[in-house]
């Protein structure tokens, strides 16, 4: 079994960092291509963010655990996230994410 990391994200740009993303353009909200995020490590992965997220994805093959449930996304997913919600995602060996969408980060202090 993997071990269990768990990543927590205060800022967008701590969240964008972490993805191998160039730094967002403003400091509290940001829009990314998930065609250019790279992979999960293999495992387990909790996250929490200190901000809210919206994200349709397609040709996610990976799986995404909120509290007790596992969540099937195989035919596509619209994921909604508010800030201090832990989600955990579970990538298998040997997967590579083609996955495409789109994902909106927004910080509160933006509202």
């Amino acid at each position: 079994m993997a071990k269990l990391q768990f990543h927590k994200f205060k800022t967008i740009s701590d969240f964008h960092k972490f993805r191998g993303l160039p730094k967002p353009e403003h400091p509290l909200i940001s829009v990314i291509n998930l065609a250019d995020v790279k992979r999960m490590p293999e495992g387990e992965n909790s996250i929490l963010l200190d901000f809210y997220s919206i994200a349709l994805k397609r040709n996610f093959n990976a799986k995404i655990r909120y509290g007790q449930q596992k969540y099937d996304f195989d035919e596509g997913i619209m994921f909604f996230i508010s800030p201090g919600q832990i989600f955990r995602i579970e990538v298998e060996k040997h997967t590579t994410l083609n996955q495409s969408g789109w994902m909106l980060l927004v910080h509160p202090d933006f509202l």
